[in-house]
């Protein structure tokens, strides 16, 4: 068994592999460097055979997403710690010794994520993770760091190592039999929030999640699928209603859901006067494909329910829309968390 194995998930990746691959190679010595091909219609692989003979090769038949591709991936590396790295993250010197080292520190911390900061714009962070992920009590995700489209200029002021709610999917290290104990990543999201899932179900078995600010990388973000992209909306809008219907209490639902779906339809209507009916009509088809699945997300909820507590661990109390949106805030204080 490996102690550190890197895995980068790639999809038509034949642009991003020798931009960033090298930093991987140069600055991950101790670790097992493996790329995980999608079934990539480029040259990926060809490039990665001749430029790149040191890195491991895991071939997979199809695209399944980035959940699938790293269910399916991980079940080949033999590891007592994995990295999830994005295709298009520059990693830096002696990143991954700080994260390891708290992991070791103490065997209650389950995943980690270190400083995610903008390769286009050093000094800020970026979007993707920033300070450490939270979310907030009606179930939206934001980050130390970014709320929505704003994002701190980096001067400091997290280079702290804390608790955390979910760690960023474009660099987590997690150890490999919490991954596979809970069954990886829920393949229905395909991609976006997926690591929130995960971390809410890491937290649920008891363990928890960490931000290490020792350790920084810079990411590019958006190399596969741009932030304005509608299909992102889709899959951002669908999965977060996924989300808080497998994790919230009951109580929690009848209330939450409802004013969560009216946001919803809120959100599609100022895209829609805005000019960006594809994202509004992103959100409607969201919205069908909850209700088409809704079977199957209950029957996901009652089986983490028969396995695991109900988690309100690290969930900020206040509403993200209203202290952005309405009180104008662009620092989240997180001095009550649940």
């Amino acid at each position: 068994m490996n102690k550190i194995s890197v895995v980068i998930l790639n999809y038509n990746g034949e642009k991003l592999l020798p931009q960033f691959l090298p930093s991987v190679i140069e600055h991950s010595q101790t670790a097992t460097i493996i790329v995980a091909d999608n079934a990539s219609t480029d040259q990926s692989i060809k490039i990665l055979e001749t430029k790149f003979p040191s890195v491991q090769i895991i071939q997979l038949d199809k695209n399944y997403g980035f959940c699938g591709g790293y269910n399916r991936a991980l079940k080949q590396v033999d590891a007592e710690y994995i990295v999830l790295l994005n295709s298009d993250v520059e990693v830096t010197a002696e990143w991954l010794t700080p994260m390891i080292k708290l992991l070791e520190s103490n065997p209650s911390i389950a995943a980690v994520q270190p400083k995610i900061l903008s390769y286009n714009q050093k000094e800020k962070f970026e979007y993707a993770g920033a300070g450490g992920g939270f979310i907030d009590s009606l179930g939206y995700p934001f980050c130390r760091g970014r709320l929505f489209d704003y994002t701190e200029k980096d001067s400091g002021q997290y280079n702290d190592t804390c608790e955390i709610f979910w760690a960023t999917g474009a660099c987590m290290v997690v150890r490999s039999a919490t991954y596979h104990q809970l069954e990886g990543l829920d393949e229905d999201f395909f991609a976006h929030m997926e690591e929130i899932d995960l971390c809410w179900k890491i937290q649920r078995n008891g363990a928890r999640v960490f931000y290490c600010g020792d350790s920084h990388v810079y990411h590019l973000g958006a190399g596969t699928l741009a932030r304005s992209n509608p299909r992102k909306t889709y899959f951002n809008f669908r999965n977060g209603l996924s989300l808080i219907m497998k994790h919230w209490s009951t109580k929690a639902l009848l209330f939450k859901l409802p004013l969560r779906i009216i946001l919803d339809y809120i959100a599609a209507f100022k895209f829609l006067i805005t000019g960006h009916s594809d994202d509004a009509i992103a959100i409607l088809r969201a919205h069908y494909h909850f209700v088409k699945d809704f079977r199957n997300i209950t029957n996901k909820r009652r089986l983490l329910k028969s396995k695991y507590l109900i988690s309100k661990r690290n969930i900020y109390r206040g509403t993200i829309l209203w202290d952005h949106f309405v009180l104008q805030k662009r620092k989240i204080i997180l001095n009550n968390p649940k």
